[in-house]
């Protein structure tokens, strides 16, 4: 899609989708704190899914990529008309907590969640391989069962430090894009931006604070 317009929609469809994805992967990672045998059920039955499953990853996956990949042209677009850009910012800036930060900050805090993303990728859904290079996790059994994993990767000093620090990157990106997204999509008005940007900072917490707790949970009480 070559158009502006076009693309910001598309960015603002696939981000607000994988805000979904993430109280979904949240709220099967809090069982967590239910029990071991209830996330044990859980994983298993996830992983039960098979072809669904994979479909489902696959969708993801694409998501991610159109998502970053706008990112990145919209960012650098901007980059090339920044003068007019810059001026058009200063006149309508919006002296707030919540005020929209530079396509670059967005950019930036990106990139760092992408980084979020592979390490808990290698952390999981690779984790054998990861465990093979002799170089993380040697102190988790290769067939330990899920929540045994989930643990022994939370206690992993890189892994903790990287899920904690994160969380809080994704949680100050989501706090923008979100309000971003609905705004792109039309709801940039007096009656809704409010309430949009209070939903934003609801959301923001919750996964913030969500993610952020599980390698100080592990820590902590484990």
């Amino acid at each position: 899609m070559s158009s502006t317009i076009g693309q910001k929609i598309v960015m603002a469809l696939t981000g607000l989708a994988l805000c979904g994805f993430l109280l979904v992967h949240l709220g099967g990672n809090l069982l967590l704190y239910v029990g071991e045998q209830k996330y044990n059920d859980y994983a298993h039955a996830l992983h039960a899914q098979g072809a669904l499953l994979l479909v489902a990853e696959i969708g993801l996956f694409a998501m991610f990529v159109i998502h970053i990949g706008l990112a990145f042209r919209t960012s650098f677009a901007n980059a090339a008309a920044r003068p007019i850009a810059y001026a058009m910012r200063q006149s309508k800036q919006d002296p707030g907590p919540l005020a929209q930060p530079p396509s670059g900050v967005m950019l930036a805090t990106g990139i760092v969640v992408l980084v979020f993303l592979l390490v808990h990728l290698s952390d999981f859904k690779f984790f054998s391989v990861t465990r093979a290079t002799g170089l993380r996790h040697q102190s988790v059994p290769a067939d330990a069962a899920p929540f045994a994993r989930a643990v022994g990767v939370l206690q992993d000093p890189i892994s903790a430090l990287v899920y904690f620090a994160g969380s809080l990157v994704l949680a100050y990106h989501v706090l923008h894009g979100f309000a971003s997204a609905f705004q792109t999509l039309g709801l940039r008005h007096p009656k809704y931006t409010p309430l949009v940007k209070t939903l934003s900072l609801v959301f923001a917490i919750v996964v913030g604070v969500g993610f952020a707790s599980f390698p100080f949970w592990a820590w902590t009480f484990r």
